[in-house]
């Protein structure tokens, strides 16, 4: 790891703690206008970034607030990455918003005919 009293790009360091899976798709976040250092919006990727900023963007469906813990040197391993950062988002009950697959999968030919006497019953 690099020395505290340096920065890296915001956009580099949004790559290295392995938020985004390229590093121009955290560009594109960053000149978008969607992520915030320590509440001020940032238009540029090349905004340099220190131990201790905060930063806060959206990821998939939920907003994401993390503290900058330190600067990497490289792209390393996740739990490398996870070292990076300290992770202040509010956990959420997760609601799923479809129905999901239950594992019962499709009808036997016995449960298919119970379906279609309740069918023709409820008809009359």
């Amino acid at each position: 790891m690099v020395p505290s009293s340096e920065k890296i790009r915001v956009d580099k360091w949004l790559w290295q703690a392995r938020f985004f899976k390229t590093r121009s798709l955290s560009a594109k976040l960053v000149t978008a206008g969607h992520l915030r250092i320590n509440g001020t919006r940032a238009t540029k990727p090349s905004q340099n970034v220190s131990p201790g900023d905060v930063l806060t963007f959206p990821q998939g469906r939920e907003i994401r607030t993390i503290q900058v813990e330190a600067i990497g040197t490289r792209r390393g391993p996740a739990p490398e990455a996870a070292g990076l950062y300290l992770d202040l988002t509010e956990k959420q009950d997760h609601v799923p918003q479809n129905p999901r697959f239950e594992g019962k999968g499709r009808p036997d030919k016995k449960q298919r005919r119970a379906l279609d006497l309740t069918r023709k019953q409820s008809a009359f």
